[in-house]
């Protein structure tokens, strides 16, 4: 089929090009002509494990293609995808300016009919409102049908995520819509659940909560099972096992960032309270995550009071591995405090340091490699759990630094592992091992 993707951002990109190789042909409309001309020559402005390499081959094969023109880029398409960035409001709401400009632009562009996807996470009810801008706008005498299939990719498995999800959520209150974008779908081979469009709306908003309330839940009990004398890995482990709880997100930790668990809770909420229904296990969960993130520098001026003169080295800053997202890290917060306490901050990140440049207090400096950044350290903070800091090896710390003093606000290794080590260990809902 012929399809237009409106957005090239992590969302944009990845459902274009992964609906390019299903053989579809896509054509993917972005304002940003520094992009476009980047995207055309077949390199990638995020880093995805796997997208750089389907959007050559993609491109080679002339399946996708990339335009900052609407008119060249909504040309006889049978569907058109809005994959526009919902940024946070301040008041916690989905700011819909985005979705809002590029309903207007498609409007102005559009010379036949077709049906418009969001694939952007937007509130409720706010397909119908993007309906009602573009008919209320149109140039041409067209029909528009429309319907909502909310993403559930994972930044750093994007790309796996699209060819091997859970399930694909369809909703529209039109069943021809319905059945179209069943069949664009078909090639994925998963599971599809066709809902009413409100639903859809709602699944990506509730899935989200879930998993945010998840982590939340895990961490809280983390920091009781730390003060009682109990290790949260057994709590975890006893807890995962039982079928309608499930092992997965319940790993402690410093909390979770990103640019889908923070805003979605909190825009969720925001919806609540435009209906005057408030949510008190959603609000406990941001509370939860932003107290989460403290914790670990908490931990450390606890064990050593001042950090005047310290050189303390930061290994990790994207808010998880296998992505150079730097939206809501826990690495900002803690970089902040650690200068604020007058320490001298020396960071490490694989793919992040581009990203966390622009967001990062000017005071940080950066190392190439995590022997570099440990090297003469009076302490070291693992923040985002990279194979490559995983896999540094424990000797490292005590070879390398003033003194072998490690916090892990990912909880990497196995306790048994730093037994022997020579490290001093501080981790999450665990035991400290003393070198």
């Amino acid at each position: 089929m012929k399809i237009a993707v409106i957005g090239t951002g992590y969302v944009g990109l990845v459902t274009g090009v992964c609906l390019a190789e299903l053989g579809h042909h896509v054509t993917c409309i972005d304002v940003d002509q520094e992009k476009v001309e980047k995207l055309n020559s077949g390199k990638s402005p995020i880093y995805e494990e796997g997208l750089e390499e389907l959007l050559q081959k993609n491109l080679h094969n002339e399946q996708v293609e990339f335009t900052t023109e609407y008119q060249q880029g909504l040309k006889d398409k049978q569907l058109v995808y809005l994959a526009v960035g919902t940024p946070q409001g301040e008041d916690g709401s989905a700011d819909l300016t985005y979705i809002e400009a590029a309903s207007r632009d498609i409007a102005e562009h559009l010379e036949n009919d077709t049906v418009i996807v969001t694939k952007s996470t937007v509130p409720v009810g706010t397909n119908e409102y993007i309906k009602e801008i573009i008919e209320a706008n149109l140039v041409h005498e067209v029909h528009i049908k429309i319907a909502s299939n909310p993403e559930f990719l994972r930044q750093g498995s994007a790309v796996y995520d699209t060819f091997h999800g859970d399930r694909i959520v369809i909703g529209s209150d039109d069943e021809e819509a319905l059945e179209l974008l069943e069949a664009v779908n078909a090639g994925f081979n998963l599971p599809i659940v066709k809902t009413d469009l409100r639903s859809a709306e709602m699944i990506k908003y509730a899935s989200n909560a879930f998993l945010a309330t998840k982590i939340s839940f895990i961490n809280e009990m983390a920091n009781l099972s730390e003060k009682i004398g109990a290790n949260i890995d057994h709590v975890a482990r006893g807890m995962g096992m039982d079928k309608r709880i499930g092992e997965s997100f319940l790993n402690a930790g410093i909390g979770f960032g990103g640019s889908c668990f923070p805003k979605d809770t909190r825009a969720i909420i925001s919806i609540g309270k435009e209906i005057a229904y408030d949510m008190p296990i959603l609000e406990n969960v941001v509370d939860v995550n932003e107290r989460q993130r403290s914790i670990i520098v908490d931990k450390l001026l606890k064990r050593v009071y001042d950090l005047k003169g310290k050189k303390v080295a930061v290994l990790g800053l994207s808010f998880k591995p296998n992505t150079d997202d730097m939206r809501e890290a826990p690495s900002i917060a803690v970089t902040e405090k650690l200068l604020e306490e007058g320490a001298t901050v020396v960071a490490y990140d694989p793919v992040a340091v581009a990203n966390a440049k622009k967001v990062l207090p000017g005071q940080v400096n950066y190392a190439e490699s995590a022997e570099e950044a440990v090297q003469g350290a009076d302490v070291a903070i693992i923040l985002t759990e990279w194979k490559q800091i995983k896999e540094f090896p424990l000797t490292g710390y005590k070879e390398r630094m003033n003194k072998a003093l490690l916090f892990d606000g990912r909880n990497c290794f196995n306790l048994d592992q730093v037994k022997d080590s020579g490290v001093e260990y501080h981790s999450i809902g665990r035991p400290v091992i003393y070198g």
